[in-house]
């Protein structure tokens, strides 16, 4: 019974399935819970955001997807394109909601490759143009206090 229990543990952990899980829960911890707190609802009146039920928005549009790759907590993350992309879909089954779009393509290392050299200049600015495409289209977006 042992042996077979350890045999099949080590199946699940060799599919990768409960590592991957794991790795993007764990560099959730390590990366962005300092800002957007456990439960995602961040710290508004600090300038965070909260993705309950609203980062969603940013993944039905391809700039919004650049834009997500752009913050200052991704961009600078040093995790490889493959850990971004693992993130990226943790955040968004995890948080997103009604908000995720119902055509929701999930991140892939190939995407977050090309997003990670796309050009934004200044993420705030940048944030604003999305901000008016996606009103544009009649979707809400979380609050962000910055000017």
């Amino acid at each position: 019974m042992t042996r077979t229990l350890l045999l099949l543990a080590s199946l699940v952990f060799a599919t990768g399935v409960v590592a991957a899980d794991r790795t993007a829960q764990t560099n959730y911890v390590l990366r962005c819970i300092g800002c957007h707190v456990a439960d995602g609802t961040g710290l508004p009146g600090a300038g965070i955001p909260n993705f309950v039920d609203q980062v969603g928005v940013f993944a039905g549009l391809q700039e919004g997807r650049a834009y997500l790759m752009h913050v200052p907590g991704v961009i600078g993350s040093s995790l490889s394109d493959v850990e971004i992309a693992d993130l990226l879909n943790y955040i968004m089954e995890t948080w997103a909601g009604p908000s995720l779009p119902p055509n929701y393509v999930p991140f892939s290392a190939d995407e977050v490759a090309t997003l990670r050299v796309t050009k934004v200049g200044n993420v705030v600015k940048y944030r604003r143009i999305v901000a008016e495409r996606l009103a544009a289209a009649g979707l809400e977006l979380p609050e962000y206090p910055w000017p």
